[in-house]
């Protein structure tokens, strides 16, 4: 009986341990694997280039319905200073850039004389390879809402759909300054008259990208935050405001609309110019374009270990009490 009860003190010890191992397993993939996961995904905010000096910059025309107020330069290319209308444009007697009542900043086009036309190839290469970087980025939530975030509270991070994204009604972006907000959108943006994108917590517009594949449409009286970076059209309806950058692939729309570029990205204030025509070219203007930066990816060295010598021992250990 004394051997009997050794054997059966000796089995308990052994399913013991195991359960204790299977539970170590489990606890380990939900609270650490996940940690180490997202960790891998690259969730630094969508290099602009260039662009940074752009509120508005499109391929193939910005058209304003009634007055519109735009902080920041405004641009077009390759289509000419044609595509721009209703701004009141004034030539600067510079021939680089002209003005408008309506832009704070200055307005190209690359019918401008030099250095705008090669300025504006570079933003346009730069615009087209934000969105390339944007749209490949690996998601860590995706298909929310079933492309409805009417309501939802979004915490950082990339998000992705296989659909279109509607927001019906108002949405939150919560998070500190630091955090970024990529969401990548194969099908069309839409936004109800009178809804708001609300940053809380500190989240900056600038860390907000939205990357769409079709048209972006942002309804009346709306007021939108963040980077539009869209491969179709943007068009923001009556009233409608944005606290961001939008730049799109084709054209961009206006009717009595709001767009504030965004200060943290690199705003050009107008400098009047002389009555000399400068020898050296425009006193403003983008910026070239600057190599991307090699993006840093947090190590998962420490975490990898740590679980593959928690694991080793637990396995150990087992081992030894069977």
């Amino acid at each position: 009986m004394k051997r009997r009860g050794g054997i059966l003190t000796r089995k308990r010890n052994v399913l013991f341990s195991v359960g204790g191992t299977i539970m170590l397993i489990c606890l380990l993939t939900v609270m650490v694997i996940p940690g180490v996961l997202a960790a891998l995904v690259d969730n630094s905010p969508v290099n602009l280039g260039s662009d940074c000096n752009f509120t508005i910059l499109a391929e193939s025309g910005i058209s304003t319905t009634g007055t519109s107020t735009i902080t920041g330069n405004i641009g077009v290319s390759p289509i000419s200073s044609a595509a721009i209308t209703g701004f009141a444009l004034t030539m600067d007697p510079s021939n680089t850039f002209s003005t408008s009542a309506q832009v704070s900043g200055d307005v190209f086009a690359p019918d401008y004389s030099p250095p705008t036309p090669g300025m504006l190839t570079i933003a346009v290469n730069d615009m087209e390879s934000a969105y390339t970087d944007g749209s490949g980025r690996t998601a860590t939530y995706t298909d929310v809402g079933a492309g409805d975030i009417g309501g939802l509270n979004l915490l950082p991070g990339v998000y992705q759909w296989s659909t279109g994204v509607n927001i019906p009604t108002d949405v939150t972006l919560s998070g500190g300054p630091d955090d970024v907000w990529i969401f990548i959108i194969p099908g069309t943006l839409d936004t109800a008259s009178g809804t708001h994108v609300i940053l809380s917590g500190g989240a900056q517009p600038q860390n907000v990208f939205w990357v769409v594949a079709g048209e972006t449409t942002l309804g009346t009286n709306s007021e939108f935050n963040g980077v539009i970076l869209d491969q179709t059209g943007i068009a923001v309806q009556t009233g409608g405001t944005v606290r961001g950058d939008l730049l799109a692939q084709t054209a961009i729309t206006l009717d009595h609309a709001t767009v504030t570029g965004l200060p943290a990205c690199g705003i050009i204030t107008p400098t009047p110019t002389p009555t000399t025509i400068p020898t050296t070219g425009p006193t403003t203007g983008p910026t070239t374009s600057t190599p991307p930066p090699v993006p840093e990816f947090p190590s998962v060295s420490v975490p990898v270990v740590l679980i593959i010598g928690i694991l080793a021992a637990a396995f150990i250990l087992t081992k030894k009490m069977e």
